[in-house]
């Protein structure tokens, strides 16, 4: 079994905290991962109809008589029952006594803030990140480990990324999406998910994107939401602490898993990824999927922006620490050219005096360092943390 990185974080929190509430896409390891984590406790699913039943019509009995503290899965199917844990954990006044889970963001998080506030950490659990998939990486291109993704299922199952990736994207069409909003037309959905595939690492033009679909302006707000609730997508947003006003206000879209968005834009293996006309953009998003998986593992928020000004002029990925800055250029490029660093050199004269780490995150396999700038290889992006 792979050891999560998130695993020293969460056994902190339980030590502090009553509930401990695991959030993250469907099949990333939520359930591995508590589970193993705490082996002690009582385990409930409330994926199961007779548990979630139980829970609905006697939630006090459901949670009484867990001496061991009670992990409880999918906990969103059943959202009434956190104001009965809030009574519970007040009650008990111990800490870890309920381990959550959960692959629904907004109605996790909406019920959370509203009735366990200062009561719950919650921590984001996103698929494998590199790190977590061991030393040998270099062995491999980049564009194996762009193709097959990172679910858990595809390493420990040792499924065939095409095998296992379409099936996900069906089950998760039919199945979560029509718990959170009744969609009529699954098809034009499905077109959506694949038109934002295609839209990876662009700015987001709710406009155009609407256009292509075929569905208003709203729909689409409402269509972004439910794949950024459900861990699909996420937002970059643009930096706008900056020197320069002349900015833009939109934000670039990702994936939280190249490999599913591979998968859309129907890419089957790696030698077709590596003469895609989108591999470049699907190396960004991995680049920047680690080192926000980086920050989830740690406990940390996302304080990953993108910085551009109108003229094109941009930074992939800026790191805003309140003190100090760090900024990532992300090439697949394996040969540096000076082209790469223009926009980090640019950036490093607009915030002088104020420091600015840089670094160039690209496809080959050599740690350098020139003018200031720290080249790292892409199993190897996590550094500029160190």
């Amino acid at each position: 079994m792979i050891l999560r990185e998130i695993t020293q974080k969460i056994k902190l929190l339980a030590e502090k905290f009553p509930v401990i509430a695991v959030i993250g896409p469907r099949q990333s390891g939520k359930t591995t991962l508590v589970k193993n984590t705490f082996p002690e406790m009582d385990y409930v699913n409330l994926e199961e109809p007779d548990t979630r039943l139980f829970a609905l019509q006697d939630p006090r009995s459901f949670l009484s008589s867990k001496p061991n503290g009670l992990i409880i899965d999918e906990v969103q199917r059943v959202p009434e029952l956190l104001s009965y844990i809030q009574t519970f954990s007040d009650s008990l006044k111990k800490s870890g006594q309920f381990i959550l889970t959960g692959s629904q963001n907004f109605l996790l998080q909406e019920k959370i803030t509203q009735t366990l506030a200062g009561r719950v950490a919650v921590l984001t659990l996103l698929p494998f990140s590199l790190n977590e998939l061991g030393p040998d990486l270099s062995k491999e291109n980049f564009t194996f480990y762009l193709q097959k993704g990172f679910y858990p299922p595809i390493y420990d199952r040792q499924i065939e990324p095409a095998d296992w990736l379409p099936n996900y994207i069906h089950t998760y069409i039919e199945r979560d999406v029509r718990q959170i909003k009744n969609i009529p037309d699954l098809n034009t959905f499905t077109l959506f998910v694949k038109l934002c595939a295609g839209r990876i690492g662009q700015l987001l033009n709710l406009s155009s994107l609407a256009n292509e679909t075929g569905v208003s302006v709203n729909t689409v707000k409402s269509w972004l939401s439910i794949l950024e609730a459900s861990f699909i997508i996420f937002r970059l947003m643009p930096h706008h602490q900056n020197y320069n006003k002349r900015l833009v206000k939109m934000p670039k879209l990702y994936f939280h898993d190249t490999g599913l968005a591979c998968s859309l834009l129907g890419i089957a293996t790696a030698k077709q990824l590596s003469t895609h006309y989108q591999v470049g953009s699907l190396f960004e998003n991995m680049i920047i999927s680690e080192l926000l998986k980086y920050q989830f593992n740690h406990g940390r928020d996302n304080n990953l922006f993108f910085w551009r000004d109108k003229s094109g002029k941009e930074i992939d990925c800026l790191l805003d620490n309140g003190l100090n800055k760090i900024c990532v250029e992300i090439k697949s490029g394996k040969t540096i050219t000076a082209e790469f660093l223009k926009g980090l050199t640019l950036y490093q004269q607009l915030a002088a005096p104020e420091k600015v780490k840089s670094f160039l995150i690209y496809g080959g396999d050599q740690k350098q360092v020139r003018n200031e700038v720290t080249l790292l290889p892409w199993f190897g992006s996590t550094q500029i943390f160190d």
